[in-house]
């Protein structure tokens, strides 16, 4: 949704990825350009080009390399809660080039209906699977192994009725 709105607005997108194989469905959402995290060379590359990162990945990692990619005066925002800690990004990465760290969860009513106003002026939309309510245990398996792309949605029509 990040890689949506941002276009929404006018945006440049960059998407990193630490998968190869995620690089065309990063374009198809409308991401101009993809970097692969894991590859040194495209990360330096980055260096430097960004104003602002939006990271939603809830799991601990190293922020260094992200940070390296912002430029002057540019902001990497966390939204992703990890379980654990993130591990201490570097001094340096936030005095050279005077970048900044911050985070958020979720805004008040306002802003969350602002945000559906802009989807529906944009036709901003999520991406989904529709899911049978008999299927719910193999969804949930899907997404222990890392088989899903999008969020599933349970189809209420599926629903037994009630007796």
């Amino acid at each position: 949704m990040a890689v949506k709105l941002a276009k929404a607005m006018g945006a440049e997108v960059t998407l990193f990825t630490t998968s190869p194989g995620k690089a065309d469905d990063a374009r198809a959402l409308g991401a101009d350009r993809v970097v692969i995290s894991k590859d040194a060379d495209q990360m330096a590359a980055a260096a430097g080009t960004l104003d602002l990162i939006v990271d939603s990945v809830a799991a601990p990692h190293d922020l260094d390399p992200y940070l390296a990619t912002l430029g002057r005066n540019g902001t990497h925002v966390l939204l992703g809660v990890p379980p654990e800690p993130h591990p201490s990004p570097a001094v340096t990465n936030f005095i050279r080039g005077r970048r900044s760290l911050s985070g958020s969860l979720i805004g008040g009513i306002a802003e969350t209906q602002e945000m559906l106003d802009f989807c529906a002026a944009h036709n901003v939309t999520a991406d989904v699977e529709m899911i049978p309510m008999d299927q719910i245990d193999a969804a949930y398996d899907r997404m222990l192994t890392g088989d899903v792309k999008f969020r599933f949605v349970i189809d209420l029509e599926s629903m037994p009725a009630a007796a």
